[in-house]
């Protein structure tokens, strides 16, 4: 019999940081880190991403300009906003209605443009904007999707890595 190594398997699995399932982990992660709410493990189909220590939900969308296949031009920059029928892990439930279930959405968006520079794991080379639940529903109804502009439109302003804690807490009231 062989034990297989989790290291070895994780990086043959996991180590393409610019394809998309994995950068949207990777932002749950730095949005996470920036919170100081990364102390229990992930919780991968739960009805949002993170917990901050006083309850806050964060639902994090995540967004590129390059990704792992050859491109003509760049991605444009657009987040799933639907609503959705919440399953809780640990009551192994849906809600009977469709919503937003997080309090606090941040929309994650590595900006860089060049492939022989990009690095999804150095957190300058990202932007946030966040935003509570209810600006969503109030601006964007039951919209199901959302572009950058259109965010940026509303008032959304983008912020830095070491400043999302603070605007996060903004978001909350």
């Amino acid at each position: 019999m062989k034990l297989i190594d989790a290291k070895d398997f994780w990086q043959w699995a996991f180590s393409d940081f610019m394809s998309n399932a994995l950068r949207g982990v990777l932002a749950e992660y730095i949005v996470g880190s920036a919170l100081n709410c990364t102390n229990s493990p992930r919780a991968e189909w739960d009805a949002y991403d993170l917990k901050t220590a006083d309850g806050t939900r964060i639902e994090v969308k995540s967004s590129a300009y390059l990704q792992t296949w050859a491109q003509k031009q760049h991605s444009s920059i657009r987040f799933d906003i639907g609503l959705k029928k919440a399953w809780d892990a640990k009551t192994n439930s849906s809600q009977k209605e469709a919503t937003r279930s997080a309090d606090v959405y941040v929309f994650s968006i590595f900006a860089s443009t060049e492939k022989t520079t990009a690095n999804p794991l150095d957190t300058s080379q990202w932007f946030f904007l966040a935003c509570s639940s209810e600006f969503l529903n109030r601006e964007f109804g039951k919209q199901s999707s959302v572009g950058l502009a259109s965010l940026e439109q509303k008032g959304l302003k983008r912020i830095l890595f070491d400043y999302l804690n603070d605007e996060i807490e903004k978001c909350k009231w």
